[in-house]
């Protein structure tokens, strides 16, 4: 995990997210001061909680991206988890314990992931070895008739001594056509290490898969270990193919898996953000009969987790007492108040963010490093159109989509994508047969394009 000042990732962010700087500024500090605690003694270090925060604002002005981007920036393991799909324990749905499970699969993916790349180079050295040693193996074979009638004739010795030179030369020769990527689509018999394959499977599943889908895979893993052992198979594959499998197989053997579970559970214990969404959700109305299973029912399954507890997962037990958990959510129907008490508690930094004027949106669309005017501007380029945007054609986006933000639902800085696509459908269309041309985004040019648009009219293929 990269150590940032909080000056540092408040500026890393203004790369990406205009405004909201209180809320900034919190996130900077709470992760920095998780830094500086593992810089302190034991004794003191134990006592020591994040600092979980709670961020208030209108959809599309940046909850999300923001608790996305400060991970990225740090280089910590991030979850992003909907409150909404939680129910409380005992009822149908996702129990709330199944945040750590995934966070652990998420670390223990990134954790393998970066292993690789460290003994990359080694490995597809290893693998170009194997691949060599098999296309010899079948030269052999093919040619084992004609060394045999050679061998009956007189001089036998003097022939294999030549038939083992021959191989050398051969091996050199095979070794410089496959570093050359000319046996790419030649079919070899290649061997696989059944045990490695099945730990890199386990180790390189994506985040996000459900639970049980996992559990199928250490099934099948065990299932097979017990009926093959941990022997070999074979495959016939091409060149291409038998590369990327083998330098695979050669960097799980390079691989200490037990080491990697370990730093898999102290990265989800020490290092990673978890951010719930629509944490608002789960205040509801009362419930006069029977029980609030997906409102405060959830909140109370929430409480141990983000104030500290041992989670028993696939991995073995992870204590959740530092993770920092990030939570957010409209309030346009209720208030931050209004969740119980004690959940209220273990988020004890609450940030609001602003709602977006049309000059925020101005400097959206030109500002950040991954600007949508510098989006489509890229885009275009592939084609060769080339594609420009005045200030006036900024300014009248950003118009149109403050203005169907005010007569419509207001969904934030999401709108500028409804009206970038619309004003460039035309030109998006047409680029391949406009190879040359320069397009000029004008304020006339908008105007043209988006007459209409905030009335209502055909809106069903771009709302977001």
């Amino acid at each position: 995990m990269k150590s940032l000042t909080p000056r540092a990732i408040v500026d890393g962010l203004d790369r990406y997210i205009i405004g909201q700087g209180e809320v900034k500024r919190a996130l900077a500090i709470a992760l920095t001061n998780r830094e500086r605690r593992k810089k302190l003694p034991p004794e003191i270090k134990q006592d020591i909680m994040p600092k979980n925060i709670l961020l208030v604002g209108p959809t599309g002005v940046g909850k999300t991206e923001i608790a996305r981007r400060v991970a990225s920036l740090i280089d910590a393991p991030f979850l992003k988890v909907d409150a909404t799909r939680f129910t409380e324990v005992g009822y149908v749905g996702k129990d709330a314990e199944s945040v750590v499970h995934d966070l652990v699969e998420v670390c223990a993916t990134k954790v393998y992931q970066d292993k690789l790349k460290e003994v990359e180079t080694k490995a597809e050295k290893l693998a170009s070895d194997k691949i060599v040693n098999y296309l010899c193996r079948q030269r052999r074979v093919v040619s084992k008739r004609v060394v045999a009638k050679t061998q009956r004739s007189s001089g036998a010795t003097a022939q294999a001594a030549k038939s083992r030179r021959v191989t050398a030369a051969t091996r050199q020769r095979v070794s410089e056509l496959l570093h050359s990527n000319q046996l790419e689509d030649q079919v070899i018999e290649i061997e696989i290490d059944r045990d490695f394959e099945e730990r890199g499977n386990l180790f390189s599943s994506p985040a996000g898969r459900g639970l049980d889908e996992i559990d199928a895979l250490f099934e099948e893993f065990d299932q097979n270990l017990r009926r093959y052992g941990a022997g070999q198979r074979r495959r016939k594959v091409r060149v291409k193919e038998a590369r990327r499998i083998l330098a695979r197989e050669e960097a799980n053997k390079l691989l200490d898996f037990d080491e990697l579970v370990e730093q898999a559970i102290d990265q989800a214990e020490e290092d990673t953000v978890v951010f719930i969404d629509e944490i608002d959700k789960l205040v509801a109305p009362r419930v006069e009969v029977g029980r609030d299973v997906s409102g405060e029912g959830v909140q109370r399954d929430l409480l141990p987790l983000v104030e500290g507890t041992v989670v028993m997962t696939r991995y073995g037990p992870v204590r959740t007492d530092h993770i920092l958990f990030i939570a957010a959510g409209t309030f346009s129907n209720n208030r931050p108040s209004d969740l119980i008490p004690e959940f209220q508690g273990r988020f004890p930094l609450q940030a609001e963010l602003s709602s977006l004027s049309q000059h925020d949106f101005e400097r959206i669309l030109i500002e950040p490093d991954n600007a949508l005017t510098k989006q489509y501007t890229a885009l275009m380029a592939t084609e060769g159109v080339t594609l420009s945007f005045t200030s006036d054609g900024v300014s009248e986006i950003a118009r149109v989509a403050a203005q169907m933000n005010e007569g419509m639902e207001n969904i934030g800085a999401r709108r500028l994508h409804t009206v970038m696509e619309r004003v460039l459908e035309e030109v998006s269309f047409s680029a391949p047969e406009r190879m040359g041309e320069e397009v000029v985004v004008d304020a006339a040019y908008v105007s043209r394009l988006a007459t209409n648009f905030g009335s209502g009219q055909s809106l069903s293929n771009y709302i977001l």
